[in-house]
């Protein structure tokens, strides 16, 4: 007769198994959303030639598919909840919120979905996909560099990775033209997000119907 296995091997059996799995797993993308609070999307706009407007959004809903290894397997989708800009004074915000601007009451997110992820050297990259704005859909291709993969040291220690973005686009591609003599066509992007490690798929994102 045989020995029975010993607890030992049993363990040894166990941890064994469990390093395979994991190593299959590695280099696969890992699925993050979007965190809200520690992620801001800014924007620069020439003012009449004496200043450049600056507004910021934040509140921004989405996922990212990423494998760090492979950054042409990446799926980026995201919303921003227009009527969340602040250009740090209210009657300056509402001037924007205006149908002749934004008209964020029939068009209240805008969205970007990616439809190709580069990684060009070290840790930058790019990004290209279809933008939303202002009921127009266009392509847009952004400057992408990861800041860092890693624990979040606070509770509850999730993975986290950040990214920074810069893109250029013309306000004029999306139908808003009014005002061209006071406010620039040209729009600078920055965007500086933070995305949390999701055990399953990340939460859909709410996408708020134009009104018509």
């Amino acid at each position: 007769m045989h020995d029975a296995p010993s607890p030992r091997t049993y363990a040894t059996t166990f941890i064994a198994v469990l390093c395979a799995c994991t190593a299959a797993r590695a280099g696969e993308p890992v699925r993050y959303a979007i965190d809200p609070v520690h992620t801001r999307v800014m924007f620069e706009i020439d003012h009449a030639g004496f200043s450049k407007a600056i507004g910021t959004v934040s509140g921004s809903e989405g996922s990212l598919l990423f494998d760090a290894e492979d950054w042409s397997t990446a799926k980026l989708d995201v919303a921003v909840p227009m009527q969340r800009l602040d250009m740090g004074d209210a009657n300056w915000a509402m001037a924007v919120f205006a149908p002749r601007f934004l008209d964020v009451k029939h068009y209240p997110q805008a969205r970007f979905v990616s439809s190709e992820v580069k990684q060009l050297e070290g840790n930058r990259g790019s990004v290209c996909g279809e933008l939303t704005l202002h009921g127009v859909t266009r392509p847009l291709c952004m400057a992408l560099t990861l800041n860092r993969i890693a624990r979040y040291p606070l509770p509850p220690f999730r993975r986290t990775a950040g990214f920074s973005a810069t893109a250029t686009l013309k306000r004029s591609d999306f139908g808003m033209t009014s005002w061209q003599s006071l406010v620039g066509d040209s729009v600078e992007l920055r965007i500086e997000a933070e995305l949390t490690r999701q055990a399953g798929d990340a939460p859909a994102i709410a996408v708020e119907p134009n009104a018509h």
